[in-house]
């Protein structure tokens, strides 16, 4: 009623603090019209980037098909991407834009999955048409999700199920730290495979000393 709620992120802030993280941020925010592009270690990227950031998330539209889930995800502004749709891929590049026109930062993960923590898989260029050119006063911001030496043992071992990974996630013994880096912007005028590329290269360098290899593009 009275504009973008504050309890979205508050819940999520919490939820990472329940899950036994500390969240500290390194940087700025470039823009409220930012879309940041992260890298995906694990589910705990969600509450950590918006603990930091305030930011909604663009997502499979998988997660849209569980009312449970899609109803916690709708209160944050979740923007539903249906990629094997690709009729639709102009109403999807339009939504995109359009949020982006809003007052709260857009993230996406364009590794497009999790798998393991312990590289950094290649980003998709197919997941930045949208803002390839970005609209006007949009910000494209890499933001690199460090757990340091946790890193490793959070991703999806192979074949290893969504409660299987929250329950041995959770029964972690101690607390982590996540420390969320801001990078500086892209260039605006990069094409969607130049932007891929340096979004991956920025934070693969970011997240180096933590001894996360980078995947080749």
């Amino acid at each position: 009623m009275f504009g973008q709620s504050r309890w979205p992120r508050r819940f999520l802030a919490g939820s990472a603090a329940i899950c036994g993280v500390d969240v500290q941020v390194e940087g700025r925010l470039a823009d409220s019209h930012s879309l940041l592009l992260a890298n995906h270690t694990s589910w705990l990227d969600v509450p950590v980037l918006a603990s930091a950031t305030g930011c909604a998330f663009v997502s499979k539209a998988e997660l849209a098909r569980n009312p449970v889930m899609k109803w916690l995800a709708d209160q944050n502004r979740t923007l539903y991407i249906e990629r094997s749709d690709r009729r639709g891929l102009h109403e999807q590049t339009a939504a995109v834009r359009n949020a982006l026109r809003g007052d709260q930062p857009l993230a996406l993960f364009p590794e497009g999955t999790v798998l393991g923590g312990g590289r950094l898989l290649p980003f998709r260029p197919a997941l930045l048409t949208a803002v390839a050119p970005p609209p006007p006063g949009c910000a494209i911001q890499p933001a690199a999700i460090d757990y340091g030496a946790a890193m490793r043992s959070l991703g999806w071992a192979k074949g290893e199920h969504g409660v299987a990974n929250a329950i041995r996630i959770l029964g972690r013994k101690g607390r982590m730290t996540a420390t969320v880096r801001l990078l500086e912007p892209l260039d605006p005028s990069l094409g969607r495979k130049a932007m891929a590329k340096a979004a991956h290269d920025a934070i693969a360098a970011a997240l180096a000393p933590s001894g996360i290899a980078a995947a080749g593009l």
